[in-house]
């Protein structure tokens, strides 16, 4: 009873976001709010072609279309939060709201690891076992597929945030984030968190190091197999088919690492400067891949150009 009400006590947390350099604030309030339409723009793009031409109706760009729906999906989860944030002088979220952000945060970005691991087998069937492709890559096959992914990423972001929202908080609930970061809910609460610390890192193994693991071992046949084309033509349109999803993988993945694995000063009087740098590379990180992804596969992908294209010609010739 006693866990029980210390819990219920704690009604809003309130995010502290960047309230020490209120300079800041109307200035990163436009670059984000610009970054988001330009997300909500190009994926909303890629969501639409490869939903309407046809000549796009294959397991490689329903992947994509998932890809590009889940990132508009991952920043509406957060932005709209953040630039609130930058113009209210309270910046609150009530308990249920922390609850449900943590969980779309969580499971948009676990669905996104597991997705580009599909995403690589279906290149590796491409290329290395091309005459197999259609009988592999059915549609009875990438739909679960991707289906699979969209599952598993809800039930773990269900777990952790059950597990989170559980412990109980003893009247300390300012969080020192832009959002309800579960890293950061959890050094509030007032109970031992050493479950959701093991829990968080199964969580880690499962859906950051095995899709890794899975990623490198497929280009690694991927990249043997294409070497082995005798033309350099021939080479150059295989590698062309998975350039892309390979640009992607290193911007989402080298993100990450940079994020969580560049070394903490020990330096006592830049605790400040780190903590304010660490707030806005995990700002940025939100926010870049979401907007690199239409990019990347636009410029990469001559089928995706071309779809582009004719949905603005046709566009055009309707007005």
């Amino acid at each position: 009873m006693g866990s029980a009400n210390q819990t219920a006590s704690v009604t809003e947390f309130i995010l502290l976001g960047l309230s020490a350099h209120l300079k800041l604030e109307k200035t990163f309030f436009v670059l984000i709010l610009l970054t988001y339409l330009l997300i909500l723009l190009g994926n909303g793009v890629l969501v639409l072609v490869t939903v309407s031409d046809s000549h796009l109706h294959t397991p490689m760009y329903f992947f994509l279309g998932n890809l590009s729906f889940l990132d508009i999906c991952y920043t509406t989860s957060s932005v709209p939060l953040i630039l609130d944030s930058f113009l209210t002088p309270r910046k609150t979220i009530s308990f249920s709201g922390c609850a449900v952000q943590m969980f779309l945060s969580f499971a948009m970005g676990a669905t996104e690891c597991v997705l580009l691991g599909m995403m690589a087998f279906d290149r590796y069937v491409a290329i290395c076992n091309p005459l197999r492709y259609p009988m592999v890559m059915s549609k009875a096959a990438y739909v679960p597929m991707a289906a699979g992914s969209w599952a598993a990423g809800s039930t773990t972001a269900m777990m952790q945030t059950s597990l989170a929202m559980q412990l109980p908080f003893c009247g300390d609930n300012v969080i020192n984030h832009f959002t309800c970061e579960i890293l950061a809910v959890l050094k509030l609460a007032c109970a031992d968190i050493s479950i959701n610390v093991i829990s968080m890192g199964v969580t880690n193994v499962i859906f950051l190091g095995v899709p890794v693991l899975f990623i490198l071992v497929s280009y690694i046949f991927i990249l043997t197999t294409i070497l082995r084309i005798p033309s350099a033509e021939g080479r150059k349109k295989a590698f062309s088919t998975c350039s892309a999803h390979l640009t992607v993988v290193v911007v989402f993945y080298g993100t990450i690492l940079f994020m969580y694995g560049k070394p903490k000063s020990k330096d006592p009087l830049g605790a400040d400067k780190q903590d304010l740098a660490d707030k806005l590379i995990s700002l940025f990180y939100g926010v870049l891949t979401p907007m690199l992804n239409p990019i990347i596969y636009s410029l990469r992908n001559k089928d995706v150009k071309a779809a582009v294209r004719n949905l603005v010609s046709e566009k055009h010739f309707t007005w």
